[in-house]
């Protein structure tokens, strides 16, 4: 499979005249190599200009706008988490697990791009192929029907919503793609009206974001299995 980070990495061709030549898998290769090396959660067409040695107005001759480009950065990044599911087809709960995992390291590799699965659609070759999988593996695990979309719809609400706002936070504590915490530090409570939150808040605090994410995982996969299990009484 060729990506758009197989040509041109670090920046977009020289033209003859010295001035860079831009085309989209260019354009695509560098917005991903800013929001690697950005602090921020966010990714602006000047800052992207700039990382091209062009002008930001030459990148909207080939994307209509900044969400058509970070539709096609975030597509990217699912390609590049497709690429990391090698576990056979029959070994239905590895693949989903490879696909969840690499998605919250791409994410949280690049936040600024990540971040916006939330509220982004691609339709591309990446998205297309990430459900592809994820119907294929409930499908493997011998659910039918409506159970296999539902069990689909449900591993990716979780999977792109939670990457997402993993990638987010930690881009805002400045964690870099390392595992952070569920909270961000003790809750303070009133121990007479919240005793619970008092009695547990040390294990509260040890929550961390990495564990929570894979839990949610293996959380629909059991589901999918006694879903199965149900159906074949």
């Amino acid at each position: 499979m060729t990506t758009a980070t197989g040509s041109n990495r670090g920046g977009a061709a020289r033209a003859s005249n010295g001035r860079a030549r831009l085309d989209r898998d260019s354009i695509v290769a560098a917005g991903l190599e800013l929001a690697a090396t950005s602090a921020t959660s966010t990714i602006s067409v000047r800052e992207l200009g700039a990382q091209l040695g062009a002008d930001p107005t030459a990148i909207y001759r080939h994307f209509r706008s900044k969400e058509q480009l970070m539709e096609a950065l975030l597509d990217e990044l699912t390609l590049r988490a497709i690429a990391e599911v090698t576990a056979e087809k029959s070994d239905w709960r590895e693949r989903l697990r490879q696909l969840a995992s690499a998605t919250l390291t791409n994410y949280s590799a690049h936040p600024a791009i990540g971040a916006e699965a939330i509220v982004l659609t691609t339709h591309g070759p990446g998205e297309l192929e990430a459900i592809e999988i994820m119907l294929e593996s409930f499908a493997e695990a011998g659910l039918t029907g409506d159970d296999v979309v539902r069990h689909y719809a449900l591993m990716a609400s979780h999977v792109l919503s939670s990457a997402a706002g993993i990638a987010r936070g930690r881009a805002e504590r400045g964690d870099g793609p390392e595992p952070g915490p569920w909270f961000d530090g003790p809750i303070l409570a009133d121990p007479r009206r919240f005793p619970l939150i008092t009695a547990f808040n040390s294990e509260l605090a040890d929550l961390k974001d990495v564990d929570l994410f894979l839990l949610g995982v293996e959380a629909v996969i059991q589901s999918a299995e006694l879903t199965v299990a149900r159906n074949a009484q």
